[in-house]
């Protein structure tokens, strides 16, 4: 199939999906680049669309990996731009359902090790978490409400594949967090106020770390349902870190004290 007008209903359709409410509403979103298609069919995301430039062909490597019942779109180089929010489209986006795993499968499973997130707003900010609680082999990350939308186009290429490597929840932490202490998981938050050093916390045990919004922190409401708040120590003059850092930072602790069991 071949579409060159951005006229074209499917085409305005994509475009929506670069927008929030777009997304919502259709219950898809996009996946820009070759390097992410290639992740997502590589981790058997639902992808029911791959869209591709005509000027350059039908990529052979994913063609290899595509299901069947993928659609193989080729459109023209206005399509491409129509449906990109970058400067400089790579000339192959896929169309893909959104993941709905819910918070009782979550509470299911054996996710002794995970990141919460309570307001993180930066798309940049939540992409980094998500590959290093990839990388570190963590259990799942929670998105709380008020945090972006892990399918705005710059969180998705910010996780750089991550996100189709774990599972990812979107939930109401107030509903959520107890549920998740009643089967035995520790909920630990950080704060600047914090007596308790992060490498002298057991880490080893299931545990959530939540970390809240850029600015204000984790809420009241979300650090009163917390075991433990911990700090992460500073030498230097800096008076805190990114909030991905600090993820990175409480992460890689947790798995160096699992792996080392210290």
């Amino acid at each position: 199939m071949e579409i060159m007008s951005v006229q074209n209903s499917r085409v305005k359709e994509w475009a929506q999906l670069l927008e929030r409410r777009g997304r919502d509403k259709q219950g898809k979103y996009m996946i820009e680049g070759y390097h992410l298609v290639e992740e997502a069919l590589r981790a058997g995301a639902s992808v029911e669309a791959i869209v591709y430039s005509l000027d350059k062909g039908m990529p052979d490597g994913l063609v290899v990996l595509a299901p069947e019942e993928v659609e193989w779109i080729g459109v023209s180089q206005a399509v491409l731009e129509k449906c990109s929010d970058t400067q400089t489209p790579q000339g192959i986006f896929a169309i893909g359902a959104k993941m709905n795993l819910g918070t009782d499968e979550l509470l299911s499973g054996a996710y002794d090790l995970a990141v919460v997130l309570d307001g993180v707003q930066d798309p940049g900010n939540l992409g980094t978490i998500i590959r290093s609680a990839d990388a570190v082999g963590a259990s799942a990350v929670v998105l709380g409400r008020g945090t972006v939308d892990l399918y705005n186009p710059k969180t998705i290429r910010s996780t750089m594949g991550s996100m189709y490597h774990l599972p990812i929840v979107e939930a109401d932490l107030q509903e959520l967090l107890p549920r998740a202490r009643e089967r035995g998981v520790r909920l630990v938050t950080t704060s600047l106020q914090a007596q308790r050093s992060c490498y002298d916390t057991d880490l080893r045990q299931p545990t959530w770390l939540i970390l809240g919004n850029e600015a204000k922190g984790v809420s009241p409401e979300v650090a009163a349902q917390s075991d433990v708040q911990v700090i992460i120590p500073m030498q230097g003059k800096a008076e805190s870190l990114n909030v991905a850092m600090a993820a990175t930072v409480l992460l890689f602790e947790a798995s160096r004290q699992r792996l080392m069991n210290l």
